[in-house]
């Protein structure tokens, strides 16, 4: 026996229909009610309503099965400085997906999206070659430095360096170890930034290092306001976008709520059908 969908969700299909590819339909449609189209399901669907998408066969160029293009443009807008399982947590938390840390980590790999986040070993990992003794090819030892050398391209504590992405760092310890420069002025300040926090720059200039212009914020608001557009070029007014992210992601959050209380009456209402 056929299954009987409500007639709001009937109407959804018919309206978005026109023009969007079927497999993109589904995700549509799945995604508002938590129904469980499957391509057969949702063929059969539009056949018996009479129903026409207008597309022609196969996806368009571009087309994820996973990802919709709106989840896309958010991951390519917060990725850098986001590595893939806290990228999971912002996707799901946002969209009320239900993503895993290994489809993140696929998709960043296939995208070659570079979180800018070290691969250094964590505490208590143990190197291939421990307890072994120094091992070297004869006659390499002419070409080792000798004691004290200090490279040609040696920067001493204290140096700056501009990344690509335009950020300033300083050097805070030999070797090599930099941090980035408005993080440590926010932190002169106030301490240290808490987990899951970052430092941004009010006005959205990299080089304005004032107290003032330097703001901090969670990981989910500052994919809000890169979602909504809402870092301006004045620090107050970035400020009072700060307060619009947090208003939409309470309506959101809200939205799904209801969201998932409907579909759990509609249910209760069918299985109460199917019963009777």
């Amino acid at each position: 026996m056929a299954k009987k969908y409500s007639e709001e969700i009937k109407e959804f299909i018919k309206k978005n229909a026109p023009g969007t590819p079927v497999r993109t339909l589904i995700e549509l449609t799945n995604n508002e009610f938590r129904t469980n189209f499957t391509y057969t399901k949702m063929k059969s669907f539009l056949k018996n309503h009479n129903i026409k998408t207008g597309t022609t066969k196969g996806n368009p160029k571009g087309y994820s099965r996973i990802y919709t293009q709106e989840i896309k443009q958010f991951i390519l807008d917060n990725y850098k400085g986001v590595g893939p399982k806290e990228m999971t947590e912002l996707i799901n938390k946002t969209f009320g997906t239900s993503y895993t840390v290994g489809q993140l980590k696929s998709y960043y790999s296939r995208n070659k999206l570079n979180s800018g986040i070290t691969g250094y070993f964590e505490q208590g990992h143990t190197p291939w070659n421990k307890g072994r003794k120094g091992e070297y090819y004869k006659g390499c030892e002419k070409t080792w430095f000798s004691k004290g050398h200090i490279p040609a391209n040696y920067r001493p504590v204290g140096s700056e360096r501009i990344t690509k992405d335009g950020y300033t760092e300083v050097k805070v310890a030999d070797p090599n170890k930099w941090r980035l420069k408005h993080n440590i002025i926010w932190e002169q300040h106030n301490g240290p930034i808490p987990k899951g926090h970052v430092v941004i720059f009010g006005d959205g200039d990299k080089t304005n290092f004032n107290i003032n212009n330097l703001i901090l914020v969670s990981r989910a608001q500052l994919a809000r306001l890169n979602q909504n557009r809402l870092i301006q070029n004045d620090a107050d007014l970035t400020r009072t976008g700060i307060i619009i992210a947090d208003l939409i992601s309470k309506i959101a959050e809200k939205s799904r709520h209801n969201k998932d209380m409907k579909t759990r009456r509609y249910r209760n209402e069918q299985s109460n059908t199917r019963i009777k």
